[in-house]
């Protein structure tokens, strides 16, 4: 049965090119509106480089990129900047900025994006620190100050600022130990129920995998090698994608049997 949903991002035909690697070559991806598609590959495939393109940070050589149906590589910086207030992005680690609290962090996109009072941004960083689950004494700490689980919620409540309609999560349970990791993805998933976001996350944990996304996306022989759910996955004949989900880990987390 084919779905209907609306196609939230669009990418075309992307070559992402280093010198003379080759990262990506003729990639297609569609990401539905309200899922949470997780993308995974082996190292060097370019997750975290696709993820940069479509968000802007790299420009590809070849292909295009759609969000909400506008052309971003060829859109004008007034119509960029419309589409760019409605996504919000969680890199690695929170990738906070050490030298602010928690709270003027969550205000950094308020400041750039908007013309907000004082009192409104801090109101609002202050809502969007609960949001995530963080006590209200985490606002005026700083990164240096905060455990990694702690950083990665600070960086999630960041990437909400803007009350978002998608949100790009690279590695979001990278570094975490199991309880810790469980609890965020309890956390993107309620708030992607709550929200109704849209969820693009580069990942290589399986128990995320299973938990929260609707969708899986392959990244293999330079483009995404196949997109289905974790069913489909166990049936896919690639020799990486049967050894990530058949293999030793896959078990142990009670998966590929």
């Amino acid at each position: 049965m084919q779905d209907t949903r609306e196609v939230a991002i669009q990418v075309r035909g992307l070559r992402n090119q280093f010198g003379d690697h080759v990262v990506h070559d003729g990639l297609d991806l569609d990401v539905l509106r309200g899922e949470v598609l997780g993308v995974v590959g082996g190292s060097g495939t370019g997750k975290s480089v696709l993820l940069r393109s479509i968000v802007g940070l790299l420009h590809p050589k070849a292909g295009s990129v759609a969000v909400f149906g506008t052309d971003m590589l060829n859109a004008s910086d007034e119509t960029r900047q419309k589409i760019e207030r409605r996504w919000g992005v969680m890199f690695q680690d929170g990738a906070l900025f050490s030298s602010l609290t928690v709270r003027e962090n969550v205000e950094v996109p308020m400041r750039e994006q908007t013309d907000l009072s004082p009192q409104t941004r801090r109101a609002l960083a202050e809502l969007k620190v609960s949001m995530v689950g963080l006590p209200p004494n985490a606002c005026d700490k700083y990164p240096s100050e905060l455990s990694g689980g702690m950083r990665k919620r600070a960086g999630l409540a960041r990437a909400l600022a803007l009350d978002p309609e998608i949100v790009f999560l690279d590695e979001p349970t990278a570094g975490l130990d199991p309880i810790g990791a469980a609890a965020f993805d309890a956390l993107i998933k309620k708030l992607q129920t709550t929200l109704g976001l849209t969820v693009f996350m580069v990942t290589h944990d399986l128990d995320s995998l299973h938990a929260i996304c609707d969708r899986i996306a392959v990244l293999a022989e330079k483009r995404v090698f196949v997109t289905g759910t974790m069913a489909d996955m166990l049936e896919v004949d690639h020799p990486w994608v049967h050894e990530y989900f058949h293999g030793p880990r896959a078990r142990a987390a009670g998966f590929g049997n």
